[in-house]
């Protein structure tokens, strides 16, 4: 198994043309902020996707011996990528085999890496969940104008758990009383959500915690909080399968002022994938 972190290496430079600098390019093209230093000694290394150097959301793996081939991701985003210095048709037969071989061996890697590091995060996040205590208040409740809904403090930051259909506790999001939030590194996101009311009718998936508090609070439908916009259609999927006859709406935060508005994309893709019905705030014009 590998570990779940590295050693840092002496970074190095390089020129535009070699492969290392054209994986950094290939990083940036799709939207993520890449490493300062690229290390293509084949191992998973974490990186942060948004130039925070606390949050390491991103993930990347290169190898340059041979033919240069490597895969990067978003292991919150749930986005992954291959990439490869030369194009599959430029390839020889044997090339071609070899470097299949590789990007077989590299998935390979990734999924044992990811088992082994959301096994641990979830396991501390059922020790810490079990140590907090109930909120009875929080300055962040209180400036959102909401309820705890059987969240639990930890120090002095509101502590949300992230469960899967069968209730189990993978991974933990933290409110701190300015509103920052932050996910345990290397708990898993993909499919889990925090449970607000029991499914009557009708139930609510939403991005974040106190949107979902504040729909459950103004309708009384049990709402389901993804925790962000790539996890609303694996959430939508997995509350589908379980409750197929229940009337699931995707309540999307439309990022109009976001390039690609990922809000709107990634609650669409959810209903796509799931038959559900899209829920769209209105936004009145301001005079200027």
């Amino acid at each position: 198994m590998l570990p779940c972190n590295w050693p840092q290496r002496t970074e190095r430079k390089h020129t535009v043309n070699d492969p290392i600098a054209q994986f950094k390019q290939a990083i940036t093209a799709t939207g993520l902020t890449p490493p300062t230093e690229i290390i293509d000694d084949g191992a998973i290394h974490r990186f942060s996707t948004s130039g925070k150097p606390t949050i390491k959301n991103g993930w990347y793996m290169l190898h340059t011996d041979g033919i240069a081939a490597g895969a990067f991701g978003d292991w919150r985003e749930g986005f992954k990528q291959n990439w490869c210095s030369k194009a599959d048709r430029s390839m020889t037969e044997a090339e071609r085999f070899a470097h299949r071989e590789r990007v077989k061996a590299m998935q390979r890697q990734r999924e044992e890496d990811l088992a082994q590091c959301q096994q641990l995060a979830a396991s501390d996040a059922l020790k810490r969940w079990a140590a907090a205590t109930l909120c009875t208040r929080h300055d962040y409740l209180i400036r959102k104008g909401i309820q705890s809904h059987s969240a639990k403090i930890e120090g002095d930051k509101l502590l949300i758990p992230m469960r899967d259909t069968a209730g189990t506790v993978y991974s933990l999001q933290t409110i701190a009383p300015d509103g920052t939030k932050m996910f345990m590194s290397g708990g898993r996101v993909k499919g889990c959500y925090f449970s607000i009311g029991k499914p009557k009718g009708a139930l609510i998936v939403c991005e974040g915690f106190a949107t979902g508090a504040s729909i459950h609070e103004c309708t009384g439908y049990a709402v389901a909080v993804a925790f962000n916009a790539g996890n609303l259609e694996a959430v939508a999927v997995a509350l589908h399968t379980k409750y197929p006859a229940l009337k699931i709406i995707i309540a999307a935060d439309d990022d109009h002022q976001t390039p690609g508005n990922p809000g709107m994309t990634k609650a669409t893709a959810a209903v796509q994938a799931t038959g559900a019905t899209l829920a769209v705030p209105g936004f009145k014009a301001v005079a200027v």
